[in-house]
């Protein structure tokens, strides 16, 4: 199975456990009157929403380019990620820390607690529910990241689908957990204001996992190319060319999770043909390519000129034209 396709097992198997979740606890929350409870289904709804839209932008990445996107529709996916983080902290965090700050400032004091089994049972089957879908995805994610730490990982990884069924549904289940404190201790000391804070608590948690999302997204978006290891073993692999003296600037970008582009200016070794250049800049090319599979463009610049044989041995153009001003 590849890496996509595994994606998109997580990402079906949260969308279908999100819309069962949700249902169950809005049910729940018009039962028991709780705040957190109504917090967790607005979550619910907008992971459900959010899977369709990763799923949305993963089809539209592997669209061929055309002439209105030369370079294609890689970017698709970045897009649409940074509008899931739009929507978890906007409409899931935002939403569920305005319905606790509601709920805290509009509860009655010694206001009698509503019977708590109905939110014992679905949170419950919420927990069953959202750890089988956190399972799948941990799994897909486990594997993708190999030896590399779950941080290091997140930050280095160009396919927002590897990591954001993960903390969506990392986020569900702390969600899950706060939901029944609030409950509990609700009842427990019979203050309503315990299950407001619990649904504040819950926004912040939303808001705190958009914010990884819209930082890894946005960098994305903007252009982000490899690592400063990745970018020396580069320069590495041109320099160690035969007919290559020194490389120039490299300049790489994403331009898709498995779509990477190399430009760069190379100063070849004086006396080069232009059949050794054109033979050079394939090797380059065919070396770049095993190193890096995801590399589909590689651009190279010629920065040193040709040199011209006169009597006084080689020469460089612009030494030539110097002769000649004297």
């Amino acid at each position: 199975m590849t890496t996509q396709s595994g994606s998109k097992v997580a990402i079906f198997a949260a969308i279908i456990g999100n819309l069962i979740i949700a249902i169950i606890k809005f049910i729940a929350a018009a039962i028991t009157g709780s705040s957190a409870m109504i917090s967790e289904g607005i979550h619910s709804i907008v992971d459900t929403g959010n899977g369709g839209l990763i799923l949305l932008g993963m089809k539209r990445s592997r669209q061929p380019a055309d002439e209105s996107h030369p370079f294609g529709y890689g970017k698709s996916l970045y897009f649409w990620t940074h509008i899931v983080a739009v929507s978890i902290f906007g409409i899931g965090g935002g939403m569920s820390l305005y319905e606790g700050i509601s709920h805290i400032r509009h509860v009655a004091p010694g206001a009698e607690m509503a019977d708590p089994t109905a939110a014992y049972i679905v949170l419950a089957i919420s927990l069953v529910v959202e750890g089988g879908s956190f399972t799948v995805a941990l799994k897909q994610f486990l594997q993708a990241k190999g030896d590399r730490g779950a941080w290091q990982f997140i930050k280095q990884s160009k396919d927002p689908s590897l990591y954001t069924v993960v903390l969506e549904d990392s986020a569900a289940l702390l969600g899950l957990i706060f939901a029944f404190l609030g409950v509990f201790f609700g009842h427990m000391f019979n203050n309503a204001y315990i299950d407001g804070v619990a649904s504040i608590i819950i926004g912040l948690l939303l808001m705190s996992v958009a914010g990884i999302l819209a930082s890894r997204s946005g960098g994305l978006l903007l252009g982000e190319g490899v690592s400063p290891e990745e970018l020396a073993d580069i320069r590495r692999r041109v320099d160690s060319d035969p007919a290559v003296e020194r490389s120039g600037d490299i300049l790489t970008m994403y331009m898709g999770p498995e779509d990477l582009l190399v430009n760069m200016g190379v100063c070849f070794i004086a006396g080069t043909t232009a059949k050794q250049m054109h033979e050079a800049i394939r090797r380059i090319e065919a070396n770049l390519q095993s190193a890096y599979p995801e590399t589909t463009r590689v651009y190279i610049e010629a920065e040193s000129l040709p040199v011209e044989a006169t009597a006084d041995g080689l020469k460089r153009p612009e030494d030539l034209l110097a002769d000649r001003e004297k």
